[in-house]
């Protein structure tokens, strides 16, 4: 597959912070943990900041699961939900996505989701980037960016993915699951930002003490919220769990939240783990997260729907 080559001057443009209000689509495998669910919420409360055009179910498997295809529609009905207690209409908004991974072959996999990334993307204006938040597998944006290459030009990918560039390996349960698809990704040279998960998202940490204190007890969303927090992580002596996904949306949000560098897009082997070579084109990666202001601004949205 051979992509269109972007100028460094137009990839250096695109990998800078929006300016003013980012227009967006979702793509996750919201039903995988705890955390898509969060970020989905944080997304669609922060219509400031961020215009949702489209979210994208994803496909997972592991013990919430049978298949990727069972994933990708857990999550989709999970995606319903969700948009239930915000009572926003999903009908045109939300999409299933691919039903198995990219796999070895590489072949793109078909869905309304890639269909729909692809028509959004090339009706973008040049001038009017539209972000790809991708925060479960990268099958969908894998395959959208195979079947239609020229949206290189049109999007900005902002993915969490992988460890940190420093870290032994990235078997990361997003990239591990279909490691070609990250390949396809990382090679394309699409404008990408990366947020690492264990050395950078790893830090938003919450506990169900702090939820209840924070969204408890003040709106459906908020309550849904913390009682698969608790499902997920049971009560217990300094029990926490982390809430990787929001990430990609605070940066988005305001970038200081999350300082990060411009670095060579790293190759990523077979073995799953980070090759540098620096004659490859540049990617934003993340290399903190300031967790106190993530949190307060996503808990101060939340809770303003009691008010």
């Amino acid at each position: 597959m051979t992509f269109p080559d972007l100028s460094d001057a137009f990839r250096l443009q695109r990998l800078q912070p929006p300016l003013g209000k980012a227009r967006m689509v979702l793509d996750t495998d919201t039903y995988n943990e705890i955390d898509d669910q969060f970020a989905l919420v944080y997304a669609l409360l922060s219509p400031q900041e961020l215009a949702v055009e489209a979210i994208y179910a994803a496909p997972f498997h592991n013990s919430r699961s049978d298949s990727p295809a069972d994933g990708m529609l857990k999550s989709y009905e999970e995606i319903l939900r969700l948009l239930d207690f915000l009572h926003i209409a999903a009908d045109g908004f939300v999409f299933r996505g691919a039903d198995r991974y990219l796999g070895a072959g590489r072949a793109p996999v078909e869905s309304a989701a890639v269909r729909d990334l692809i028509d959004k993307a090339l009706a973008s204006p040049d001038d009017d980037p539209l972000y790809v938040v991708a925060i479960g597998a990268i099958t969908n944006v894998a395959s959208a960016l195979l079947l239609a290459p020229e949206i290189i030009g049109k999007i900005v990918v902002v993915w969490l993915g992988g460890h940190a560039l420093h870290w032994r390996h990235s078997r990361e349960f997003n990239l591990a699951q279909d490691v070609p698809a990250a390949q396809v990704l990382l090679d394309s040279g699409v404008p990408l930002v990366i947020v690492p998960c264990l050395g950078v998202s790893s830090h938003l940490l919450t506990s169900l003490p702090e939820l209840r204190a924070s969204i408890g007890g003040r709106s459906a969303v908020g309550d849904y919220l913390c009682q698969i927090f608790a499902e997920y992580r049971p009560e217990g002596f300094a029990a926490s769990s982390v809430i990787w996904d929001i990430s990609t949306i605070a940066w988005l949000i305001n970038a200081d939240w999350l300082p990060s560098e411009l670095r060579h897009s790293p190759v990523l082997t077979d073995q799953v783990t980070w090759s540098i070579d620096r004659s490859r084109h540049l990617v934003r990666v993340a290399s903190f997260v300031q967790r106190d202001p993530v949190f307060r601004d996503m808990f101060s949205k939340i809770r303003a729907l009691g008010d």
